[in-house]
């Protein structure tokens, strides 16, 4: 089967998700047989695609089919500058920093994204490990070239909290709140890890490019969550439960390729905001352990602080028991937020990279 008629074919029925085509109105518009049709279907469903065929009236994509595809995820971006051959899907991979970090390194373009429907030695902060199973996360990793210094890029894991938040707030209805630095919760669990990496010329500190992974937990692990992370660990489908039960009628299930293409846009349209740091107003009403007793870690020492306020540049300003003010600056502490008897530790294995 010709992977282009396949794909055509796809992006028609992902334009029309939810309603039907006929073969003749399919074939009409790509201008190939309705026998060329049925092939590309036949072809598409043994990828695993669901979709289904109503006697006499044409086949339609159906609105529980989940595979990530180029055309899923292009069909609902806004950003036109991010073309169908910048985005690049894997069915598994180790880590889609690392493949996109490899990108970069070849000369990816500004905007490129790597995605994966499963991780076997996804990153967080620190050197930890990312839980990544097969078919029930979005693992997204994208090359961005701001240009400027290290020091200019600081608050860009800010940034992508925040435009994670106004995605998800935008496609489905949820409000995420931000554990500084890195980490998003819903309901009280962490559904959502993000990373910034650098690739950086050592001489000068000029930014080459700067690969920005986000890994979000987005319905359970067919095998559950691993014990170490069960009680801190959430995802997106309970908060689609709750924002649902209320209701009549269900509202179409979350679609990890509207999700992608919403935080790729959101992501793109936060951009500008790093001169300014406007988004940094948002990121401090987010982020729920301002005013909570924390233990902040610095390698080997550990002290208790009051998480009082978020400065101008991103960084976590405490005061500790002794009254002196000190600010922190992402990548050299973990923080540890004892709630309920319940400990949440920046940049473990529940978020972060790809």
């Amino acid at each position: 089967m010709d992977k282009t008629t396949r794909e055509n074919v796809l992006s028609l029925l992902e334009q029309h998700r939810g309603g039907l085509l006929s073969g003749s109105e399919i074939g009409e518009a790509l201008g190939i047989s309705r026998a060329a049709v049925w092939k590309a279907i036949h072809s598409l469903r043994e990828d695993g695609h669901q979709i289904d065929a109503v006697t006499n009236r044409g086949y339609g994509l159906s609105e529980e089919s989940d595979l990530l595809t180029v055309a899923g995820i292009f069909v609902h971006l806004r950003h036109r500058e991010v073309e169908a051959q910048m985005i690049h899907i894997r069915k598994q991979t180790g880590s889609t920093n690392q493949d996109a970090k490899a990108l970069a390194l070849e000369g990816a373009a500004h905007g490129t994204v790597l995605l994966a429907d499963e991780q076997t030695a996804g990153r967080g902060r620190l050197g930890r490990s990312f839980h990544s199973p097969k078919g029930t996360g979005l693992y997204l990793s994208m090359v961005l070239r701001p240009g400027g210094t290290l020091a200019a890029a600081v608050p860009i894991t800010q940034a992508a909290a925040v435009a994670v938040c106004r995605a998800l707030s935008v496609t489905e209805g949820l409000e995420l709140s931000i554990k500084w630095v890195n980490d998003l919760f819903l309901n009280g669990k962490k559904v959502c890890g993000i990373l910034t990496e650098a690739v950086s010329d050592f001489e000068t500190g000029h930014i080459e490019a700067l690969i920005l992974g986000i890994g979000i937990n987005v319905a359970p692990p067919t095998a559950g969550f691993p014990p170490e992370i069960r009680k801190v660990a959430g995802t997106l489908a309970d908060g689609e439960l709750d924002a649902n039960e209320d209701m009549a009628t269900d509202s179409a299930p979350l679609s990890r390729n509207r999700l992608a293409a919403a935080i790729i846009d959101e992501l793109l349209d936060i951009l500008p905001e790093l001169e300014t740091l406007t988004f940094l107003e948002e990121y401090r009403q987010r982020c729920f352990i301002l005013g909570q007793r924390v233990t902040v870690q610095r390698g080997n020492d550990s002290f208790e602080a009051i998480a009082v306020s978020i400065d101008a540049t991103g960084g976590l300003v405490v005061e500790t028991d002794d009254g002196r003010q000190v600010t922190l600056n992402s990548g050299e502490v973990s923080l540890i937020l004892d709630r309920n008897d319940l400990i949440l530790n920046t940049g473990d294995n529940l978020g972060g990279d790809r």
